[in-house]
C-alpha cells in the first residue's frame, strides 16, 4: 500500500512539473511583448529607433542589439539570441545562409545604402590615372557591386556571360587603365583608409560613409544607379515567418511616414524602399 501511495505521489508530481513547464514555454513564446532586432548602429539602429513608438502602440517592446561587424547578427539570430536582425544586403544574406546552412528567411526590404568610390585626390573619373590603385572590401559579396559600378564608368569590362551580380576581379576581361586592385580590408576599415589616403580609389558604402560625413552623390567620384539589387532586408528565422510581431515590425519599417522620414533624413544617401 505504501509502496503504491509513493508511486501515485510520484506520478502526480511529473505531471504537475510537465504542465508547469508548458506552461512557462507558452509564455516564452506567445506572451512576451519583448522583440529583440540585431542591427548595425547607423542607419539601421537610428531607424529601428524611429520606430519604438510604433511598435510599443501596438503593445510590442523593441530592444536593439548593436552589432559592429557583419558576421555575429547572423550567429546570434541561429543561435535564437535575437529575434530578428537588420543589416545585411540580399546577395550577402543569400551567401550567408548557404555557406553556414542558416534557417533564415528574408522578412522584407527596407532601404538601400548607395555604393561609391570615394577619393582624397581624384574629382573625376577622367583623372584615373594608368595604375591607379582601388580598394574595395574583403566581402565578396560586394565585389559584384563594386565593378559594376567600374564597368558602367568604362573602367573594366567582365567577361561576356558573366552575372555582374556574382562577378569577382578573376572575371574582369579588360582593364584599360592597368587599375590594381586590392580586397582585404573588413568594410568597417575603409574610412580609415580613405582617411588615411591608402588607395586613389576607395569603395565605401553609405552606412559607413556617413559616419565621416561623406555623402554618395556629393563626395562620390563614381556611384552606384538607384535601382541597385543591394536592398537592405530584415532576416529572420524560418519558423518566426508567421510571427504577429515580426509582421508589426514590417509594417512599421514600411510605414508611409517611416519611409519618408528615410528619404529626409539622409537626404537621398539611403534610398527607402516600400514593399
Amino acid at each position: 500500500m505504501k509502496k503504491k501511495l509513493l508511486t501515485f505521489l510520484g506520478l502526480t508530481a511529473l505531471t504537475i512539473g510537465l504542465a508547469a513547464c508548458g506552461g512557462n514555454d507558452d509564455k516564452a513564446s506567445e506572451n512576451s511583448n519583448v522583440l529583440k532586432v540585431g542591427a548595425s548602429p547607423t542607419p539601421h539602429g537610428e531607424i529601428l529607433e524611429h520606430i519604438k513608438p510604433k511598435l510599443a502602440e501596438e503593445g510590442i517592446e523593441l530592444e536593439i542589439v548593436e552589432f559592429q561587424d557583419y558576421i555575429l547578427p547572423n550567429k546570434a539570430l541561429s543561435l535564437g539570441e535575437i529575434d530578428a536582425n537588420y543589416f545585411q544586403h540580399i546577395p550577402y544574406f543569400e551567401q550567408a545562409v548557404k555557406d553556414n546552412g542558416y534557417d533564415f528567411e528574408n522578412a522584407g526590404s527596407v532601404h538601400i545604402e548607395l555604393m561609391a568610390f570615394y577619393s582624397q585626390t581624384l574629382k573625376d573619373v577622367k583623372d584615373v590615372k594608368n595604375g591607379a590603385t582601388v580598394l574595395v572590401s574583403n566581402s565578396s559579396t560586394d565585389w559584384g557591386r563594386v565593378i559594376t559600378i567600374l564597368q558602367n564608368a568604362g573602367l573594366v569590362k567582365v567577361k561576356d556571360g558573366v552575372d555582374l551580380l556574382t562577378a569577382t576581379f578573376d572575371d574582369i576581361a579588360e582593364n584599360p587603365k592597368n587599375l590594381k586592385f586590392k580586397y582585404d580590408v573588413n568594410p568597417e576599415l575603409l574610412t580609415t583608409a580613405y582617411k588615411n589616403n591608402e588607395a586613389d580609389l576607395i569603395a565605401i558604402n553609405a552606412n559607413f560613409a556617413e559616419t565621416i560625413g561623406l555623402a554618395p552623390e556629393k563626395d562620390g567620384v563614381l556611384v552606384e544607379k538607384n535601382n541597385s539589387p543591394y536592398a537592405n532586408i530584415v532576416a529572420i528565422n524560418a519558423k518566426d515567418k508567421d510571427s504577429e510581431k515580426i509582421q508589426k515590425l514590417m509594417d512599421a519599417l514600411h510605414d508611409e511616414e517611416t519611409q519618408a522620414w528615410i528619404k529626409e533624413k539622409w537626404n537621398g544617401k539611403i534610398m527607402s524602399v516600400s514593399e
